[in-house]
């Protein structure tokens, strides 16, 4: 990245100005241990969300809730987050931020449990918007599980897809590195998807599930 980049990329990341919900919720993640999403990527989750119009959202990751209340702050008021983790302090300190952002108890559904267990069980065709920032090695089943559970229209959302740069150099064969490079070529082969990478944060894979004729 050239000089030049990554100073505007620094700049973008260091727009958003959050509030105290956002920064009690970014506490709670570093005494959890967590890596939340970043400012840059927090606000675009927003965004996002606000123009797909989605009324049903799924996020795999919960984490303290960082990206769950910006998904929510962009999703209507009558619109429902489901969002998935295995650890119930996870779900406990993500719950806290809910409902500090105002966010009625009705709007969310959290459940315990890992995606791989959880997904499936989920209804086909019946999201909006998909969003994954859970354990990198399962990436690959929680995108399949997620075109399933995705409506013509919808929309599928993967964070740190590009990890840590590293994704663009094919010298590097990391573990998680090769996961999200089959993410990627598994998104980008299939033909019921329209696609694109955004570097915000450590890359946002995103793609819109076709419409049927």
């Amino acid at each position: 990245m050239s000089a030049d980049k990554s100073t505007s990329w620094s700049y973008a990341e260091g727009l958003p100005v959050e509030d105290i919900v956002l920064r009690r919720a970014r506490e709670r993640s570093h005494e959890l241990g967590l890596f939340a999403v970043s400012p840059g990527v927090a606000a675009t989750l927003t965004v996002l969300a606000a123009n797909s119009k989605a009324q049903t959202a799924v996020e795999v990751g919960t984490g303290a809730g960082v990206s769950g209340v910006s998904l929510l702050r962009g999703l209507g008021p009558r619109a429902v987050l489901t969002t998935i983790d295995p650890d119930v302090d996870h779900l406990k300190a993500a719950r806290e931020a809910f409902a500090e952002s105002g966010s009625p108890a009705n709007r969310t559904r959290t459940i315990s449990g890992r995606g791989q267990d959880v997904l499936p069980r989920l209804t086909d065709c019946a999201y909006d918007l998909v969003f994954i920032d859970a354990d990198k090695p399962s990436f690959p089943e929680y995108v399949e599980q997620a075109i399933r559970l995705l409506k013509p229209g919808g929309l599928l959302i993967v964070n740190d897809a590009l990890d840590k740069d590293r994704v663009s150099d094919p010298a590097i064969r990391e573990t998680s590195t090769v996961v999200l490079r089959r993410v990627g070529k598994l998104i980008r082969d299939n033909e019921a998807l329209i696609s694109t990478m955004l570097p915000t944060g450590d890359g946002l894979l995103l793609a819109v599930k076709r419409q049927q004729p």
